[in-house]
């Protein structure tokens, strides 16, 4: 039996599909048996981070509407054939699916599945709470702004009130010149508003913008400083003890090029 955890966020803009992306390659990395779904009805997005849009017969609706078998609605990635994506409808609204049906859409994904993991759509209207109906956990993706972490913390609660305690929490884009300024919240400010777990923290990488064009995530790419604050997050949610990144001004993409092929 597979576990489901969705990735979710309360503003929007803030890297939670490039965060699903990752995190279900990186488990897929780790051997594990994974599918991807997105939730966000109306606004797909991970199949093209996953370089997989050209490959869609069927969706996520057509699944719960009966237009198709599940098996038949699955992309299997390029890269890893233990990777699956199901994506989500384009031309149909939030509204086109429930959370019974997520529900039911998600007990059947972790007979076969090991992780399944969910886009949640930006939000707290019907696309959050189909997303949700089904997980086992979440993990909440903020950037280090205030309007973020606000909407995070408006996350939390809506979460625990549906009774999915004890989230975990994934800073993205922190740039160590700007916290050190005091131009941007540090991890020790994000931790004291919104109190819960700590999971990880994703520095800024222009690679990410590359790896998003490409549909290459970033987490198979050697020398992506995002890509190894990823891994580590997967190893984390594997059970391993795995420390946080301290993060440098030097740890740039070319520069950590350069020091792959010692220029």
């Amino acid at each position: 039996m597979g576990e489901v955890i969705v990735v979710t966020s309360g503003k929007g803009g803030v890297g939670k599909t490039t965060t699903t992306a990752n995190l279900g390659t990186g488990f897929a990395l780790q051997g594990k048996k994974v599918v991807l779904v997105d939730a966000d009805i109306g606004l797909r997005n991970l199949d093209v981070v996953m370089g997989l849009e050209n490959r869609i017969v069927y969706d996520l609706v057509d699944v719960t509407e009966g237009n198709c078998r599940l098996k038949q609605a699955l992309i299997r990635d390029k890269r890893f054939e233990n990777l699956y994506l199901l994506p989500a409808a384009q031309t149909r609204d939030k509204n086109a699916v429930n959370p019974e049906q997520m529900k039911q859409l998600t007990a059947e994904l972790v007979q076969e599945f090991d992780i399944v993991l969910i886009d949640c759509p930006a939000g707290i209207e019907q696309g959050f709470k189909n997303a949700i109906a089904g997980a086992d956990r979440a993990i909440i993706v903020t950037t280090p702004e205030v309007s973020a972490v606000r909407d995070a913390d408006r996350i939390i609660g809506l979460l625990e009130s549906a009774g999915k305690h004890d989230p975990q929490l994934i800073v993205n884009r922190i740039r160590p010149h700007m916290v050190k300024k005091g131009d941007m919240m540090d991890i020790d400010d994000i931790n004291e508003i919104l109190a819960i777990k700590l999971l990880g923290i994703i520095p800024e990488d222009e690679y990410i913008v590359v790896s998003t064009n490409r549909g290459e995530p970033a987490v198979s790419n050697p020398v992506s400083l995002a890509g190894e604050a990823y891994k580590n997050i997967v190893r984390r949610l594997l059970g391993e003890e795995v420390p946080l990144m301290t993060l440098k001004e030097e740890d740039g993409f070319f520069h950590r090029l350069k020091k792959l092929f010692k220029l």
